[in-house]
């Protein structure tokens, strides 16, 4: 989103608000004047809502780096713990799903790779609407489940891991220069489909892999070996500029101290539903009881938190 664009949207939001306010105090003053029970009710509900708009408003006012307003590329690759950590990362999969529905996001799967007997070894989501990254760059990190599993015959309690990495969608125009042929391996391969769907059978689907680091990226939800190929290429280009971006960052560490970053290992979140059901940000210290609604897509308030924590702390 360009800059120009940006203070557009900043102005109808300013303007939308001005009015909702002018709504909201007349609403107020006829319930004084009239006492009305209902009108009281709905009184209540636009002030409610007056509050929640400004919420937003004053959250997207952290937003000011060069990738937030960009869509998200989000990655999900199970970790230990087997079968249970596969069936983790498919429930992560419906949890981000679900909060993108709830924000008025898009989503699209474009890579899956189904575990052996139950959920997902790893799958990407491109995530796409106003400030999509800049929210979902908050829950790049490890994750834990504690649980039951349903795969023990013994019942016994298992921890899982998955990790989740997000990355910006880098527009085709700023991208820079091409990458060059020599540096590209292209294979083609069977889609793996999902959630017992039919599976073509022809080879459409497409992965490239960067030689010179290694990053590789997938499509396969595209009906054509040729859209599979372009979409793969935009992520593998967004995943090349987000690596340059980290490796920069790196240099800058070493001379002056950088925080500890969320790689493996550094759990950002627990979701514990046996012995007791709590929800917990490592971050923040944000707990939230209801890890069933959480896990529905309710991840707003984490999110909010840690957008709040980054400005409070830097980090």
């Amino acid at each position: 989103m360009g800059s120009i664009s940006r203070l557009e949207t900043d102005m109808a939001d300013h303007d939308r608000i001005r009015v909702s306010l002018e709504n909201a105090q007349a609403a107020v003053d006829l319930v004084r004047e009239t006492s009305d029970d209902e009108l009281a009710v709905e009184a209540e509900l636009t002030v409610s809502k007056l509050e929640q708009e400004l919420q937003r408003l004053e959250t997207a006012a952290y937003f000011a780096g060069p990738y937030d307003s960009f869509n998200a590329i989000l990655s999900l690759s199970s970790g230990a713990g087997g079968t249970d950590a596969q069936d983790w990362t498919d429930m992560l999969m419906r949890m981000y799903t679900r909060y993108a529905e709830r924000q008025g996001f898009d989503v699209q799967l474009t890579d899956y790779m189904p575990g052996e007997e139950a959920g997902v070894k790893g799958c990407t989501l491109i995530v796409s609407g106003a400030l999509a990254y800049g929210f979902l760059r908050h829950e790049r990190g490890v994750h834990r489940l504690v649980r039951i599993s349903p795969f023990d015959a013994n019942k016994r309690r298992h921890t899982s891991f998955a990790a989740v990495d997000v990355i910006p969608e880098i527009p085709e125009t700023d991208t820079g220069s091409e990458i060059p042929e020599s540096d590209l391996r292209i294979d083609v391969f069977h889609a793996s489909g999902h959630g017992g769907q039919n599976v073509q059978k022809v080879s459409t689907a497409v992965r490239i892999t960067h030689i010179p680091t290694g990053l590789a990226a997938s499509c396969q939800n595209e009906r054509s070996q040729l859209q599979n190929k372009r979409m793969a290429m935009a992520v593998l280009k967004s995943r090349l500029i987000a690596y340059q971006d980290r490796q920069r960052d790196a240099q800058i560490s070493q001379v002056r101290g950088a925080h500890k970053s969320a790689e493996w290992g550094n759990e950002i979140r627990s979701y514990v539903l046996q012995p007791y059901k709590l929800a917990k940000d490592h971050r923040t210290g944000l707990e939230k009881g209801n890890v069933d609604a959480v896990l529905d897509g309710d991840l707003q308030d984490f999110i909010l938190a840690s957008v709040r924590h980054e400005q409070e702390t830097g980090r």
